[in-house]
Parts: structure tokens; sequence; C-alpha cells
């Protein structure tokens, strides 16, 4: 069995910063891409930021020059910094991985439960 376990979120100030983690846990025999999504009230699901195993990213046009994703492949786990972050950043954080269990496996897409981000004065 996999999991995601994400950590990190809560209330923060306009301006100010958070630092969002994933780890993914279980059988895992290799993790292809690890990315954000986040769901504000009302609103789809939209992407936020992704990464490859070799380090490639892509971010939403919303959030360059204030996310920054990374991962850490020895530990799959993969990080959200967040910096000036503003009242509509407020939403679910989900972390999303495509990641293969056995040697013999397709990769299969796993979510995790999401965490709460809320920017407020």
């Amino acid at each position: 069995q996999v999991q995601l376990v994400e950590s990190g979120g809560g209330l923060v100030q306009p301006g100010g910063s958070l630092r969002l983690s994933c780890a993914a846990s279980g059988s895992i025999f290799s993790v292809n891409t690890m990315g954000w999504y986040r769901q504000a009230p009302g609103k789809q699901r939209e992407l936020v930021a992704t990464i490859t195993s070799g380090g490639s990213t892509n971010y939403a046009d919303s959030v360059k020059g204030r996310f920054t994703i990374s991962r850490d492949n020895a530990k799959n786990t993969v990080y959200l910094q967040m910096n000036s972050l503003k009242p509509e950043d407020t939403a679910v954080y989900y972390c999303n991985t495509d990641l293969v269990r056995n040697w013999y496996d397709r990769p299969t897409n796993y979510w995790g439960q999401g965490t709460q981000v809320t920017v407020s004065s």
C-alpha cells in the first residue's frame, strides 16, 4: 500500500511564507513526476507546480517567482516553498505523484489527503 502524507499547511498573513512537504511511503520501486495542486472553495482543482524525477519544473503562471518546488529522491519527498503569499493562494493543497510499485508495474497516480493553507490578516 502507498501513502502520500502532507504537512506544513496553516494560517499565515499576506506576504508571509509556508513550506509544504509530502512524503510517499510504502512499497515503492520508483517515483516519477511529483506535484502540487490546489482547490479553493467553489473552484476546480488546479495545477500549482510539478517536478520530474530529473528535476525539471513547471509552474502555474499565478505562482511563478513566488513558489519553488523541489524534491528529495532518496526520501521520496516533494516540497513546496511558498513566499509572498496572497489571500488568493488560500486553498486546500494536494500532493500528487505517479509512481511504480514494482519493476513490472505500470505507473499509478496517487493523491494526498490535502492540507489547508489560509492567507489572511
